[in-house]
């Protein structure tokens, strides 16, 4: 496939590795001559490592068929989280380092996730945009502190820290984004 044929969201391989195009820029030169070149902004299948990657029109990159399955999270195993195709019960096993930052945001009972299959072996893992996490360990609210905004951190029942509001408590259940990692309000 041209790299001039290439829309967001295509799934591709550069240097023997998988990469999910977010952003495209197209830029075409002033005067005679001049290549139109197309720079991508893409993140790894799985890992969700950036790329940018800058290519001429008529460049080359061949397209990989990437499917999602609606599935739901089953129980872990190790460092294998196992989750469950809603259609057809299959499982899929997908390992912790694949998962990445997003293994701190999978909680038990989650049925709202894709799970991202290249030539049907399980590669990532597509969250909700929020998830709903219990705040397990952060200090107590300090009385008159009310008027200043300043954050504490809060440890979450799936063991990750983050910033919360001061005056959220030990048992609150919080929002947070799967895709900044951060508080986004109370249940």
């Amino acid at each position: 496939m041209k790299a001039s044929e290439i829309k967001k969201g295509n799934v591709v391989e550069h240097d023997n590795k998988v990469y999910q195009v977010r952003d495209i820029e197209r830029s075409s030169p002033q005067g005679r001559g001049g290549n139109v070149t197309y720079r991508f902004s893409m993140y790894s299948v799985p890992g969700g490592q950036k790329l940018d990657l800058s290519l001429r029109a008529e460049d080359e990159l061949r397209e990989v068929e990437l499917s999602r399955r609606q599935a739901s999270y089953s129980y872990r195993e190790g460092d294998t989280f196992v989750f469950m195709d809603m259609e057809d019960y299959t499982q899929y096993m997908l390992d912790a380092s694949a998962l990445g930052d997003s293994a701190g945001f999978i909680i038990e009972g989650m049925e709202t996730c894709y799970v991202q299959l290249i030539e049907d072996q399980p590669v990532a893992v597509q969250l909700p945009a929020t998830v709903t996490l219990t705040v397990v360990d952060t200090a107590p609210e300090m009385k008159g502190a009310t008027a200043t905004k300043r954050p504490k951190p809060a440890k979450l029942e799936t063991g990750i820290e983050i910033q919360v509001p001061e005056y959220i408590v030990n048992g609150s259940r919080i929002l947070v984004s799967t895709v900044t990692g951060e508080y986004s309000g109370r249940e």
